[in-house]
C-alpha cells in the first residue's frame, strides 16, 4: 500500500510555478489573481487565507474583494465586469458558497472564460467535455496530477465516481473519460453502492459524508482517492473514507489532511499561471 503524498506533489509543483512566475515578469507580466468573497463564512475565510498565501510564496499578486452579505445580484455582477475589463487582473475566483439570495451561476457565466481558473464557467465547462485544451476545476485538475505522478494510468480501468457536484464529479467525470476510464457515477440516490464500489478498481469519494467509505466496499488493490473534508466533534479532519481499515485493502490511497487538498490550491495557482500566459 502507497499513500499519495498530495502535500510533497504540491510543493514541487508550487517550486515549478515559482519559477514560471519570475519568467512571465522578466517579459513584464505580473500574474495577478482577484477573489471575491461575499458574507463572512468561516470555512472560505480559511480557503481565501491558503489561496493568499500560495500566490505569496510563488510571487502571484493577489486581491481580495469582500463584499457584505446583503450586496444585490446586480452589485456582484457589476463587480465581475469591472475585474474583466481590468488588464492587470488574469484571475477571477469567486469563493462559494454565496448566499442564497444571489445566482451563482449567473456569476460563473460573467467571469471571462479567459480569466476563469476556476474553471466554472460555462465555456469552460464545455470545452473539457469536448477534450479541448481549458481551465479545468482545481480539485479535478489536482486528482489528474496525482494519477499522473504515480503512474496509476487510467486506460480500461473501471472507476467509481461517488459524488456528482458540478465542482469536484461532473468536471471529474470528463477527466477520466478523456484518460478512457470507464466511469460509473454513483450518489445520494444510487442503490446498492457497494455493488458498484466493490467492482471498482478505482474509486473517487466525494460525498462529504465522514468515514463513509469502508472496507468492505473496497476490493483487494483498488485505488482511493479521498476528496472529503469533514471536521468531526473533536475537531479532527476526516475524509469520506475510512483510511485506518481501507488502507489496509487500497494499493494507493489518499490522506486528509496532506491528499488532494494542497493539490487543489497548487492547481488554482497553475492556472492563474496559465491564464497569464495566455493573456
Amino acid at each position: 500500500m502507497e499513500i499519495i503524498d498530495g502535500k510533497k506533489l504540491a510543493k514541487e509543483i508550487r517550486e515549478n510555478l515559482k519559477i514560471k512566475c519570475d519568467e512571465l515578469k522578466e517579459k513584464g507580466i505580473n500574474p495577478k489573481l482577484a477573489v471575491i468573497m461575499v458574507g463572512e463564512d468561516k470555512a472560505s475565510k480559511v480557503y481565501v487565507r491558503n489561496k493568499s498565501r500560495a500566490c505569496d510564496e510563488i510571487g502571484i499578486a493577489f486581491e481580495e474583494f469582500l463584499l457584505d452579505e446583503n450586496i444585490t445580484q446586480k452589485e456582484l455582477i457589476d463587480l465581475i465586469q469591472k475585474l474583466n475589463k481590468d488588464k492587470t487582473i488574469h484571475g477571477i475566483l469567486l469563493q462559494s458558497p454565496i448566499p442564497k439570495h444571489l445566482d451563482i451561476n449567473e456569476a460563473f457565466r460573467t467571469i471571462a472564460p479567459e480569466k476563469d481558473v476556476d474553471g466554472f464557467n460555462p465555456v469552460n465547462v464545455g470545452k473539457l467535455s469536448l477534450n479541448q485544451d481549458t481551465f479545468v476545476s482545481c480539485t479535478p485538475y489536482g486528482i489528474m496530477k496525482m494519477f499522473e505522478a504515480y503512474n496509476i494510468d487510467l486506460e480500461g480501468k473501471n472507476l467509481v465516481l461517488v459524488g456528482r457536484s458540478n465542482i469536484v464529479g461532473k468536471p471529474l467525470i470528463q477527466c477520466c473519460l478523456n484518460k478512457n476510464a470507464t466511469v460509473t457515477v454513483c450518489h445520494s440516490r444510487t442503490k446498492n453502492l457497494k455493488e458498484h464500489t466493490k467492482n471498482a478498481d478505482i474509486v473517487i469519494a466525494a460525498i462529504g459524508k465522514s468515514k463513509f467509505i469502508t472496507e468492505d466496499m473496497i476490493k483487494d488493490n483498488a485505488v482511493v482517492i479521498d476528496v472529503g473534508i469533514n471536521r468531526g466533534e473533536d475537531g479532527k479532519l476526516t475524509g469520506d473514507v475510512d483510511f485506518e481499515n481501507v488502507s489496509k485493502k487500497a494499493s494507493y490511497i489518499t490522506p486528509v489532511p496532506g491528499g488532494v487538498g494542497p493539490m487543489t490550491i497548487a492547481m488554482l495557482m497553475n492556472n492563474v499561471i496559465k491564464a497569464a500566459n495566455n493573456q
